[in-house]
């Protein structure tokens, strides 16, 4: 997942600190969460996916899909 949060912000063009601001958060929480130093709840994931103008539900089911056995 953290991956995958990532690269939608890298494809985005954003840096921490832009999408921290756009999340009314300090950049600190980005780098944490995709340090993988701190996890994030789901209400925190759909926050941040669509901040990143992603769907939170198809992510959630790539991620699923990559790791299914």
């Amino acid at each position: 997942m953290l991956e995958l949060l990532l690269a939608a912000r890298e494809k985005a063009g954003l840096t921490q600190q832009q999408l921290a601001d756009r999340l009314g958060k300090p950049q600190s929480f980005i780098s944490k969460y995709e340090g993988g130093e701190r996890r994030i709840d789901v209400i925190e994931f759909i926050a941040i996916a669509d901040a990143l103008d992603i769907d939170a539900s198809r992510a959630i089911r790539d991620v699923r899909a990559k790791y299914r056995p």
